[in-house]
């Protein structure tokens, strides 16, 4: 008896493409491994006998294969309608068994995964009958009815670990092998595939240009489903070498496009990840999945490129992540993170007035690298295009709360402070509107000419849309080890007027109220960053100081740290999420009190944007002054605004509540919105 093998079963209704997408399969993975392939179509007692069939494949061939046996069983003999000779089917490292019913209800106690295979129904006849031939059509219409009678009852589609979408363009092996990949069970024995993807080569061209980076993006991602552009919108206004120019250096755009593109959507401990055609999902949570993907330094850099972005996951990680650092568990509307795995991407280099094409190395890496330097070209050759048009209806928003309502819960706030629950809560509310004919394009273009920043984004998952012009770093982690977070707390309006502007600032400067909020953040994120420092790393290189924006003045302070060697590095992520900046200290227990004094989910506002890099480096911004256009389930979407500030002891409501209307100006006022109420 030979070691129990890992069995994976391609099931679908007939004509979806199961068989050549098995046979393809078997034959990627016979490069590194002993396969057995399995039809069921082979033991079918007849046109009427799915049923029996499936019976006879789970008791004579699932069965003994299941413990590393042979299988011996009969197979059909379909030219005379009646049991044939008697066949063998070896155990093997892998075994695939297709056909309809492969992952049927009694057969997935025995399946280390299950893929499912779609097509359109037009689309599956047409496939059969061209297979087949006319030997099939007239049981065509006999046996869908008895796979509808099965499905009825068997949640087989469900169930499934794979989906694929076969549009039989020769896509799904490929998509399937790397979905594969994902899955624990079948993953241990996949090393040698898992190390070819791994063992990833790093092409990249350098461009002389200082493209129209709105154009850029339109022409390379316009068309896109999922896109992200991490825009560093405020680079023309920073100069030289300051820490605000280093911040504002780059800006990344890329989709999941290619070869290697993918995309990732996690909600609630269920993470599917999309490869072309094939959707997989696992169950766990997202930081654990997170960090069998990345950390690890996969590329190196190109010569000469002083990014630390080399290609890998970007998107977005949601403030309900909570759940997995110490919080509760609240669902959201929208995913509680969202990436794409960029293969490759564009890198502009705001400095040094040069754009980097990086690309991993794929059959169509050559084709894409033509067609960005193209793109390139004619943006930096372009004239300067007009900012668009705002949409017709301006948004009517309501908020969450009513102004009497969140004074009363800067009073509770306060109460639990009192109490010694809590130094420091970060309250916020939301304020949302149909969108109506808003384009979040259209918007965002808006938002940045506005409000830039040196962490603006804009992502685009399908549907739901993304438009943020953050002026805060979460954490950034260098490929080397160094670590940063620079926590903004403390904020006053700016002034048309030089001398009341300066006046305002000098207010946030000598504030000790504002100077007591930073310092209490500053204390809590040097305990977040030690979990996983080499001892003794921790300073503070920057405190209080105050930075100036398009429409506010805010206080923000730096700590840094190194990371330990060989420190897992999305644990280093999920020690400090989320922000501290967003929730108060001590933070678990503030988050609880946030949980009971907010009346529903943060969603991706608090949470954080940006990338984690195939060379074990991540650089995320807190998604603040941040839009969120989302389906809403009728037909419609919706549009969402965060706001909020951090209630201490001698925080005065009054001035509390103004100070998130000055936070929310400088989005609202784009989109010739008001503050509601």
């Amino acid at each position: 008896m030979t070691p129990a093998p890992v069995i994976i079963a391609v099931d679908g209704r007939s004509g979806a493409g199961k068989t050549t997408l098995a046979v393809e399969l078997a034959a990627r993975l016979r490069q590194h491994h002993k396969v057995s392939l399995f039809h069921l179509e082979d033991i079918y007692p007849g046109w009427n006998g799915l049923m029996p069939g499936i019976e006879r494949y789970v008791g004579t061939v699932l069965t003994p294969l299941s413990k590393g046996l042979a299988a011996e069983w009969t197979s059909w003999d379909w030219e005379k309608h009646y049991d044939g000779g008697l066949n063998v089917t070896l155990p093997a490292e892998i075994v695939i068994v297709e056909g309809v019913g492969a992952a049927a209800d009694a057969a997935r106690p025995m399946l280390d995964a299950v893929v499912w295979v779609e097509a359109p129904g037009d689309d599956r006849r047409r496939r059969a009958l061209t297979r087949d031939g006319s030997t099939y059509e007239p049981y065509w219409d006999s046996w869908a009815a008895q796979e509808d009678e099965w499905l009825s009852s068997d949640e087989v589609r469900n169930a499934a670990d794979v989906r694929v979408q076969n549009l039989a363009d020769g896509s799904a092996p490929d998509d399937v092998l790397q979905a594969l990949m994902y899955l624990p069970p079948v993953a241990a024995v996949l090393s040698p595939e898992l190390s070819a993807r791994r063992g990833l080569q790093l092409r990249s061209e350098r461009l002389e240009a200082a493209p129209d980076a709105t154009l850029l993006f339109a022409s390379l991602y316009g068309q896109s489903t999922n896109a992200v552009w991490l825009d560093s919108s405020n680079a023309s206004t920073v100069a030289g070498r300051s820490q605000a120019a280093a911040r504002s250096r780059f800006s990344i755009m890329a989709d999941d496009g290619g070869t290697f593109g993918q995309s990732v959507l996690h909600r609630s401990g269920s993470t599917q990840v999309t490869a072309g055609s094939a959707a997989v999902s696992t169950i766990g949570p997202f930081f654990r999945w997170l960090d069998s993907v990345w950390g690890r330094r996969a590329v190196r850099a190109p010569r000469g490129y002083d990014g630390q972005f080399t290609l890998g996951w970007l998107g977005y990680l949601g403030y309900e992540l909570k759940r997995e650092t110490g919080g509760n568990d609240v669902p959201s509307g929208t995913p509680d993170a969202a990436l794409i795995f960029a293969g490759r991407a564009v890198v502009l280099d705001h400095r040094e007035q040069t754009v980097w094409l990086l690309a991993l190395d794929a059959p169509d890496a050559e084709e894409w690298i033509r067609v960005a330097r193209a793109a390139v070209h004619a943006a930096t050759a372009a004239p300067a295009v007009a900012v668009a048009a705002p949409s017709r209806t301006v948004p009517e928003f309501v908020s969450r709360d009513s102004a009497t309502d969140y004074k009363r819960k800067i009073t509770d706030s306060q109460h639990q402070i009192s109490e010694g629950n809590s130094y420091e809560i970060c309250l916020t509310t939301t304020l949302e509107a149909p969108a109506g004919d808003l384009d979040p394009w259209a918007s965002y273009l808006n938002l940045r000419r506005r409000n830039p920043a040196p962490f603006a984004s804009y992502l685009r998952f399908g549907e739901l849309v993304v438009a943020s012009t953050s002026p805060e770093r979460f954490l950034r982690i260098l490929s080397d080890g160094g670590m940063r977070a620079e926590p903004i707390k403390g904020t006053r309006g700016r002034s048309s007027d030089p001398p009341e502007d300066a006046a305002l600032r000098h207010d946030l400067e000598t504030s000790l109220k504002d100077r007591a909020e930073n310092i209490m953040i500053v204390d809590l994120l040097r305990n977040d960053l030690s979990h996983f420092a080499i001892p003794g790393s921790v300073t503070v290189s920057r405190l209080c100081a105050i930075e100036s924006y398009a429409t506010v003045h805010q206080m923000v302070s730096t700590i840094d740290a190194h990371l330990r060697p060989g420190a897992p590095r999305a644990e280093a992520v999920a020690a400090a999420f989320p922000a501290g900046s967003m929730t108060g200290a001590p933070k678990i227990s503030t988050m609880d009190i946030l949980d009971h004094l907010e009346s529903g989910p943060r969603g991706i506002y608090s949470g954080a944007i940006g990338y984690f890099s195939l060379n074990a480096a991540t650089d995320l911004a807190v998604a603040i002054r941040t839009l969120v256009v989302n389906p809403d389930g009728a037909g419609g979407r919706t549009l969402t605004l965060g706001v909020g500030g951090a209630i201490t002891a001698d925080s005065v409501t009054d001035d509390e509540y103004d100070e998130i209307r000055t936070k929310a100006f400088g989005v609202l006022s784009t989109l010739g919105a008001e503050f509601p109420g």
